[in-house]
């Protein structure tokens, strides 16, 4: 075995200090990228509005039309979209370190189709009507399709196709499920609609509030579990070893992804892809650390979906393309992206 030059092993901790050192400098730039975002969402939309407008709407409102579209309309979507971003965002960090599959993602798996099936079962044959009433139903469905398909992609023996291939076949299932009961229940077809992609266009202040406290709490779980799941990603007897409580933190671990996906889909729909694209994008930045990857994933998921709403007001003016159809459009590539690179490094 030959020993790394003098010069690579002293280069090789002022590398790990320099790398620490961007990790920490970049959490406020994504700070402030979501800053610029957030402002974006408020100043754009379907109709044209001057910054004056805006800016008025936002400080000095007096009645006017413009005033209603920017503190009725825009700043719940945006207040909205930054808690459902962050949700998404650290739910499939969470999946992808829990389940040690990269591929691991709310939409992908089904689970938020999962929530969203519950929602519409329960406005359509129990004539639930509040989001308070229904957010239950949608912890319900996104638990029960978590388990489903762990189950059917082998357990302890799953892989990450399994795993992939057990999500597509349960989404397939509960889309067509979703859609049959919007076509029998016409008189709700209204109300469930906008599950179909989801979407940020019912957004108001009152489903924020409703549906903070799940949010927060979900976030501060997830949040709390960057060192217990970077243990979990060192295998079992490892982890183990070094005195971690593998059950518990699973458990931890799905009851965070269950609240952060159930609430999230109960608020404005199944939106796929986000918890897929921005843990990668952040991984690649930060390394294989949860205590980097799930703050950076927080603010950056956030950014996606604020961004993609924006894309979706601005490119089908007066109308809005759902900010579902946009994140999918933009991680459909990703996704395949994805599967290639991992089957070229399996050959």
């Amino acid at each position: 075995m030959v020993d790394s030059p003098p010069q690579e092993q002293a280069d090789a901790p002022e590398a790990s200090v320099r790398r620490r050192s961007l990790r920490a400098a970049g959490l406020p730039l994504a700070g402030c990228l979501l800053l610029v975002v957030a402002l974006a969402s408020i100043a754009l939309g379907a109709k044209s509005m001057s910054l004056d407008a805006v800016w008025h709407g936002l400080i000095h409102p007096t009645g006017t039309d413009e005033d209603v579209v920017v503190r009725q309309l825009r700043l719940p979507r945006t207040v909205l979209g930054l808690l459902v971003g962050a949700a998404l965002g650290l739910c499939g960090a969470v999946l992808q370190a829990l389940t040690r599959n990269p591929l691991a993602d709310p939409g992908l798996l089904g689970i938020n189709l999962g929530a969203a099936a519950a929602v519409v079962s329960a406005i359509s044959f129990l004539g639930v009507t509040s989001l308070t009433g229904y957010v239950w139903f949608a912890f319900l469905g996104a638990a029960a399709v978590s388990v489903l398909v762990y189950v059917l992609g082998g357990t302890r023996s799953a892989t990450p196709v399994r795993l992939a291939l057990a999500g597509t076949a349960a989404s397939a299932a509960l889309y067509g499920y979703i859609h049959a009961v919007q076509l029998m229940d016409t008189a709700a077809l209204d109300k469930m609609r906008f599950w179909s992609v989801g979407s940020l266009a019912s957004a108001s202040m009152t489903t924020v509030w409703q549906v903070l406290p799940f949010l927060a709490t979900g976030l501060v779980l997830a949040l709390a579990l960057g060192r217990p799941l970077n243990a979990l990603a060192l295998g079992d007897d490892t982890a183990r070893a070094l005195g971690a409580r593998l059950q518990h933190t699973r458990v931890l671990a799905m009851a965070a992804a269950t609240l952060l996906c159930g609430s999230a889909t109960a608020a404005c729909g199944p939106i796929v892809f986000v918890g897929l694209m921005v843990p990668h994008a952040v991984r690649a930045l930060t390394g294989p650390d949860q205590r980097w990857i799930l703050p950076y994933s927080a603010l950056l998921a956030p950014v996606l979906l604020l961004g993609s709403d924006v894309i979706g007001r601005l490119v089908t003016r007066p109308a809005e393309l759902q900010v579902g159809i946009v994140t999918a459009l933009l991680g459909g590539p990703v996704f395949i992206h994805l599967v290639r690179r991992r089957r070229q490094a399996q050959l």
